[in-house]
């Protein structure tokens, strides 16, 4: 799935990246349950992943999700890490600052969420949201922008280089998919607690944002930190994509189950 990453230092056009793109796979009925089959059996793996990863406790997995909204981001969560014990893995998500947070620098609340050593960390909205939103809405400039990329770059370098491995996904949908889905929400009782009015209003940005988007994957894809542009109108096929490098990534780091405590005859240990 390598395809889909963003070089270090590219000029990248969102316009170039098909969001219905499914790989190897057709749209077809036959090829989405195949492409099922082997995201089952990458949540599987990512179980026994996970377990070496905690029982070590000397690395960290940090996954970030970016995307406009309904871009999947819980279905992700909810599908990918399905299998994952929760004893090892925490979800963090970051909505408008509290005063408290507006206190400190814009990185001080995100750092307090980076995963532990043997732990897995999902960022549902991250760090990004403050050369993002505040971009689109004028509440930065140009200058503050640039300046709070670079410290990104320097604080995601410090975590890379203290063991945890850093994975970013933009989940890239359509804005006809987006308005299929909203209207989704409004029909289903069931989901109309996600919508808000707000998200319309944020819709009508859609331009900047992809703007936005386009320059904040450019310049803060890195060799320790890489973003990865996941075709997400496919449900299915965005799952394979996500679970597929989150695999790769723990395969990658070459985990083994560690030795037992030394001393013990597990031969001839009995319990009474």
């Amino acid at each position: 799935m390598k395809e889909y990453r963003v070089k270090p230092d590219s000029q990248l056009s969102l316009d170039t990246c098909d969001p219905d793109d499914t790989g190897e796979y057709k749209k077809t009925d036959q090829d989405k349950e195949k492409a099922k089959a082997v995201t089952d059996q990458l949540i599987g793996r990512l179980e026994e992943l996970q377990e070496r990863l905690y029982a070590n406790g000397n690395r960290a997995v940090l996954i970030v999700l970016q995307g406009m909204d309904s871009s999947g981001k819980d279905g992700t969560i909810k599908h990918v890490m399905s299998g994952v014990n929760p004893q090892g893995c925490r979800v963090a998500t970051f909505k408008a600052p509290s005063n408290s947070e507006l206190a400190h620098d814009f990185l001080w609340r995100v750092h307090h969420e980076v995963p532990a050593k043997g732990q897995i960390g999902i960022f549902n909205r991250s760090h990004y949201e403050d050369v993002l939103i505040t971009r689109v809405h004028k509440m930065i400039s140009a200058k503050v922008a640039a300046r709070r990329l670079n410290q990104i770059k320097e604080f995601e370098e410090l975590l890379a280089e203290n063991g945890t491995t850093i994975l970013k996904f933009f989940l890239h949908i359509s804005k006809k998919e987006q308005k299929a889905r909203l209207e989704a929400r409004i029909r289903d009782p069931e989901k109309r607690w996600k919508f808000s009015e707000g998200d319309l209003e944020e819709r009508k940005l859609w331009p900047d944002y992809m703007a936005a988007f386009e320059e904040v994957l450019s310049a803060t894809s890195m060799e320790y930190a890489p973003w990865y542009i996941v075709p997400a109108n496919r449900k299915w096929y965005r799952n394979l994509v996500i679970a597929d490098r989150v695999v790769e990534a723990l395969e990658d780091m070459k985990l083994k189950t560690p030795p037992a405590p030394a001393g013990v005859n597990f031969d001839t240990l009995k319990i009474v």
